[in-house]
Formats: C-alpha cells, structure tokens, sequence
C-alpha cells in the first residue's frame, strides 16, 4: 500500500498518519514541496539541497519519529 499526502508539517513536528496505514513497521519518505514551488528543480539541484541539509534533515525525521 502506498499513501501519498501533501501535508503542513505544525510548529511541534507530530503529524497523524490516516487509520488506513497498518499497524506497524513502515517507511516514511519526507520530501520538502521546494520542488513544487519552483517550475522546475533539476535532479542536481534537490541532491545538493538534501546533502547541505543532510544533518537538518535526519535530525527532525528522528525527532518526529521518537514520538
């Protein structure tokens, strides 16, 4: 099964998964919509973005799935 959610992440971080998702391991894939605003962001460009944000981004993914 796979979800795909345009979502506001809030000021805490938590978000809610729909009841839909079942019960137990899963991957989340956390895509910042930089891509969607922009008309077009070369493949290049988002791997550059990631890996200077690299340290950023795996802090907040492990913040919100400790919750």
């Amino acid at each position: 099964m796979i979800i795909t959610q345009t979502i506001e992440i809030p000021a805490d971080r938590r978000i809610t998964v729909p009841r839909e998702v079942p019960i137990g391991p899963v991957i989340l894939t956390f895509s910042p919509t930089m891509s969607i605003k922009k008309n077009r962001v070369t493949e290049a460009e988002e791997i550059e973005y990631i890996n200077r944000n690299a340290d950023r981004l795996n802090a907040e993914a492990l913040d919100v799935l400790s919750y």
